[in-house]
C-alpha cells in the first residue's frame, strides 16, 4: 500500500474534502448495517483513518479496534472527541496482526483498491478472515469500476463535482488500475491530491473470500440494502466465516 499519499497535509483536510461522506443520509446508513452485523461483539476496521466511521459506531456499542498505515491520520482521530478510547494498530491491514478476536471486520469507502496489486488484496481478506471469529463477518464497500460508461478511446470519469472539489478517476485498462485526481479550493487556495488504486470486480473478490476460507452472505447496492443490479455503481458485500 502506498504510505507516502496519506500525509500530514492530507490528513489535516481529508474530512472537509470528504463532507459528503459524513452527511446523516450516508453516514447513519452505513453505522446501522455495520453494528447490525457485529451483533454485540468487537469490531475491527481496516484502515481506521480519522475515524468517520469507528466513532459513530463506537457510540452505538459497538467496541471498536482499529489498523491504520497512516500515522497522521491517526493522529487526527485522536484530536476528536472519543478517539483516545479506540485502540489502533500502526501498520499495513494485508499483514498486521491484532490480539483477538473479532465478530466484524470492515473496509470501507473503497480502501480495498489502496492495496495496488492482487496479491496484496488476497492478504487482505486472509488477514480478515484470521482475525474473525467461527460465524464472524468481513465487509467491504466498494465502487464497481466504472468501464461501461466510458466512451470509445475515453480514459477518464467523473465521481465528484462540488462548489469546491471536482475528483475523476482516470483507468489503465491494461494494468487494472486507476488514479483518482482531487482538485480543491481551500482558504482561496487551490489543492492537487492523486491517489493510485487498483480497481477490482465483485467476482474477483469472491475468489478471494473464498481463497481465505470466506463465503458470500449478502452482496447490496448500498448501506440501505438496496438491491445490487447490473446498473449499481457501487456495492457493499459480506463474507462470512463458517
Amino acid at each position: 500500500m502506498e504510505q507516502d499519499v496519506w500525509t500530514e497535509q492530507v490528513a489535516r483536510t481529508y474530512d472537509t474534502s470528504s463532507a459528503y461522506m459524513f452527511l446523516p443520509e450516508v453516514l447513519g446508513p452505513t453505522v446501522e448495517f455495520l453494528a447490525r452485523r457485529a451483533e454485540g461483539g468487537p469490531a475491527l476496521e481496516f484502515a481506521i483513518g480519522t475515524g468517520r466511521v469507528a466513532l459513530p459506531l463506537r457510540e452505538r456499542g459497538v467496541s471498536v479496534t482499529g489498523i491504520e498505515l497512516s500515522e497522521p491520520m491517526v493522529r487526527e482521530l485522536r484530536r476528536k472527541p472519543g478517539g483516545d478510547g479506540i485502540p489502533v494498530t500502526p501498520g499495513d491491514m494485508a499483514d498486521v496482526r491484532v490480539p483477538g478476536e473479532f465478530s466484524l471486520v470492515y473496509l470501507v469507502y473503497n480502501t480495498i483498491g489502496n492495496l495496488l496489486t492482487q496479491d496484496e488484496q488476497v492478504a487482505c481478506f486472509r488477514n480478515a478472515a484470521r482475525h474473525l471469529r467461527p460465524g464472524g463477518r468481513f465487509v467491504i464497500e466498494v465502487g464497481v469500476p466504472d468501464l461501461q460508461r466510458l466512451p470509445p478511446g475515453e480514459t477518464a470519469r467523473p465521481f465528484h463535482v462540488g462548489e469546491h472539489h471536482v475528483g475523476f478517476d482516470t483507468y489503465d485498462l491494461v494494468n487494472q488500475r486507476l488514479v483518482s485526481h482531487h482538485y480543491r479550493i481551500s482558504d482561496g487556495r487551490a489543492e492537487i491530491f492523486h491517489s493510485h488504486h487498483r480497481f477490482v470486480w465483485p467476482s474477483e473478490l469472491d475468489l478471494m473470500a473464498r481463497l481465505a476460507g470466506l463465503e458470500l452472505t449478502e452482496r447490496f447496492a448500498d448501506w440501505t440494502a438496496a438491491p445490487f443490479t447490473a446498473d449499481s455503481r457501487a456495492h457493499v458485500s459480506v463474507w462470512q466465516k463458517p
